[in-house]
Parts: C-alpha cells; sequence; structure tokens
C-alpha cells in the first residue's frame, strides 16, 4: 500500500508551465489561464497493440507481485491482450519528467502534475465518450480545474481524498472545530504539533487565512498574489516552531500519533484508520474552514505509442469492481459511483464520504499555482509553484 505523495516542482518545471499558459480570464477552467497546444482526442479505437506502459503511484498498477490477493492488472491483460509495463513514480515531478521521454502511455496524474501536462502539451485530450465507465463517475470529478481545460477533459478521474485534521482526543481539549489548532492555537501542543512535509502545504495555511483574515481577499488557496503568499508563509514560519516533526511516511505519523509525540496535525482517512485500529484515542475530520484534498487522473500521453490499449485501461480501471478494488487498497474514495457496491467494506463509501458531493465542495483539490492567477485575477501576478518550493525550504529552516 502507498500512503505517500511527493509533491515536488523543480524550477524549471514550474517554467515550462508558465511558458505554456496565457493569460485569460473566464468560468470554470479558462480562469486558469492555460491555452494548450491544439492536440485532438481520437474519434474512434483501433486494434490494440498488444502493451501498454503506465507511471503510477504505488499501489495503483497491482499484478499480484506484492501481495496475491491484490490483482487487478492479471485480468486486464487477459480480456484485452495488452500486456501491462508499470513504472512507480515516487513524485509528481518524476511523473512529468517520464511522460516527457514519450516512453510511456498513460499517467495516474494528480493535481499538481496534470495541469503541467496538459500545457506543455504532453498529456493529450481525452474523447470520454470512449471510455464507457466514464458515465458513472461521480459528477464532482469531471470538468475539474486540475483536469479539464474550457470543458474539455484531459483524462480520466481515478478517486479523491482529503486532508483532514486528526487530534488526540485524551491530551487535545476542548475537541477542535478549526485549523486554528494546527495554527493559532499550536503553542499549546508545542513540540506535538504536525503537518504534512511539502510545499503545496502552503495552500493549507492560505485556505485557514482565507476565513480568518478576509481583508486578505483570498479566493483560492492555490492562487495567491505576493501579499497574500507573504501571509501564508509568515504564518507557516510561526507554526514552524510548534512543530514536533512533518510527516511524509504514514507510518511515522501512526506511531507517533501513538507514541504521544504527535497529539494534532494533518492526516489522511486512512491513516485515521489505521492509527484508531491500533488502539491509539484519535478523531479526524473536516475543519469548518474547508480542507485541501487531492484528486487522481489517469491521463494519455500526447506521444502514446500504444493509444488503445492506454484507453481500454482508462476504462478498467474506473470499472465498479476494480475501481474498488484500487480504492480500499490504496485508501481514497473511489471515483466511479457503482463501486461503493462493490467493496469488500460495505461502510468504506461511508467512511470515505465517496458519494457525498456536499462533503467535496468544501475539499480545495490540489492543483499547480501558476504566474497567470488560477482565480481568474487579471490585475496581479500569482506567485508560481516554483516560489512554493523556495518558500518551503525557508519555512522549515
Amino acid at each position: 500500500m502507498r500512503l505517500t505523495r511527493t509533491l515536488v516542482a523543480t524550477a524549471g518545471t514550474a517554467a515550462l508551465l508558465l511558458t505554456a499558459a496565457c493569460g485569460s480570464s473566464g468560468n470554470g477552467s479558462s480562469a486558469t489561464g492555460l491555452n494548450p497546444p491544439d492536440l485532438k482526442a481520437p474519434t474512434k479505437l483501433g486494434k490494440t497493440e498488444g502493451q501498454v506502459n503506465l507511471i503510477a503511484w504505488a499501489g495503483y498498477v497491482e499484478n499480484g507481485s506484492n501481495d496475491p490477493k491484490v490483482d487487478w492488472v492479471s485480468d486486464f491483460q487477459k480480456q484485452t491482450g495488452c500486456q501491462v509495463h508499470s513504472k512507480v513514480a515516487a513524485s509528481s515531478d518524476e511523473m512529468v519528467k517520464l511522460m516527457k521521454t514519450g516512453e510511456y502511455d498513460a499517467v495516474s496524474a494528480s493535481g499538481d502534475a496534470s495541469l503541467r501536462l496538459i500545457a506543455s502539451g504532453d498529456a493529450a485530450p481525452v474523447n470520454t465518450d470512449l471510455v464507457p465507465n466514464y458515465k458513472d463517475v461521480f459528477s464532482g470529478l469531471k470538468n475539474g480545474s486540475w483536469n479539464s481545460v474550457k470543458g474539455q477533459m484531459y483524462g480520466i478521474p481515478h478517486g479523491r481524498g482529503a486532508n483532514l485534521l486528526m487530534y488526540n482526543t485524551e491530551k487535545v481539549s476542548p475537541a477542535p472545530t478549526s485549523w486554528s489548532a494546527v495554527f493559532d492555537d499550536a503553542p499549546k501542543y508545542k513540540g506535538h504539533v504536525t503537518a504534512y512535509d511539502s510545499p503545496i502545504y502552503i495552500a493549507d495555511a492560505a485556505l485557514y487565512l482565507k476565513s480568518t483574515r478576509p481583508d486578505l481577499k483570498i479566493k483560492n488557496p492555490y492562487a495567491l498574489d505576493q501579499k497574500q503568499f507573504d501571509a501564508a508563509v509568515a504564518l507557516l514560519k510561526k507554526q514552524n516552531a510548534d512543530i514536533g516533526e512533518y510527516w511524509s511516511d504514514y507510518l511515522k505519523e501512526i506511531s507517533a500519533f501513538k507514541s504521544g509525540d504527535s497529539v494534532v496535525g494533518t492526516t489522511w482517512q486512512v491513516i485515521a484508520s489505521l492509527t484508531a485500529g491500533e488502539g491509539a484515542k484519535v478523531k479526524a475530520f473536516v475543519p469548518k474552514e474547508g480542507s485541501t484534498g487531492w484528486s487522481d487522473t489517469w491521463m494519455v500521453s500526447a506521444k502514446a505509442k500504444h493509444p488503445n490499449c492506454a484507453y481500454k485501461w482508462l476504462d478498467w480501471i474506473v470499472s465498479p469492481k476494480v475501481n474498488a478494488q484500487v480504492a480500499e487498497y490504496f485508501g481514497e474514495a473511489p471515483a466511479n459511483s457503482k463501486a461503493c457496491a462493490e467493496t469488500s467494506d460495505k461502510n468504506f463509501c461511508t467512511t470515505y464520504h465517496a458519494a457525498d458531493e456536499g462533503y467535496w465542495k468544501n475539499i480545495a483539490f490540489w492543483n499547480t499555482p501558476i504566474e497567470q492567477c488560477l482565480d481568474g485575477r487579471t490585475d496581479v501576478t500569482c506567485v508560481p509553484y516554483a516560489k512554493w518550493v523556495q518558500a518551503w525550504t525557508e519555512i522549515k529552516g
């Protein structure tokens, strides 16, 4: 099971995104300011090519070699004749670099990588009519600002998850309702506060300031002008004095909450469930300000040598039974609405809020900050992700 998501963008890849973007404003995805290359999606599928080369997060392409009971690749190969060759990527930045080689047909991109792939022309628009199971994908995952441009989908949604606030019910009192527990109130738990170790965590601070500092006029935590960005960075530098550890390894976070080294901080539902299952007295929830989160999308390479097998994979991975298997193994809400009837744990989709679109309306999914503000503003320049990376190093000291 893979429970780490390393979000790293180099200055070079961020610059590439900026070069491929142009300033424009409007409603929906067009507000991202992206003007991707004029690539066409296929109108029909041809004969399968016999193989497909995939880049994926660990846990997304399982053939039984890691766990004999976890295998959704073997049946795909039997049914389609497409032999699966997959490479696990450790970060979104690695995914972007690998896609540029032209050696891979599809990738399971998180929101911080998908816009880069769209803008650079490395990901092709997808004809969703050629993916029959797409019709059953939850509406909240379609036409997102991270997986589409001007109404054109650039992939098939795979699953989603929220970044939650977890606390020790015996040591944190009263029970928190706000992210203030890890920001303004963090000194109460000095040395026992934990936070996610990634530049994208700056968005969590921005989301909190969106509610607590209305004077900053933050609309989108991934679209921060210099003043807004400086405020978020200042808040995180202040928080750093109270941090016990930044986490990216789920096992370390579970251990820290079990031992009491951590008593409050960010987590994922799967980690909260595992931690509670091991006896720790914890609860996890979405605070009143909302939360950040992720949504992964299977995208097809514009240079795909096996596009027909790639489309077969896109349809397979979001078919009800397979999507249920992946979601349970990985620990996230499935994308296909029919997957909930296929989970072995019949409460799984309730626990992960799979069908609760009201819940997801309070989740700001990871996106790639670019100079053209994602909230549609054209009178200011927003801080690009390369600067987020630099600031994160400074925040951690």
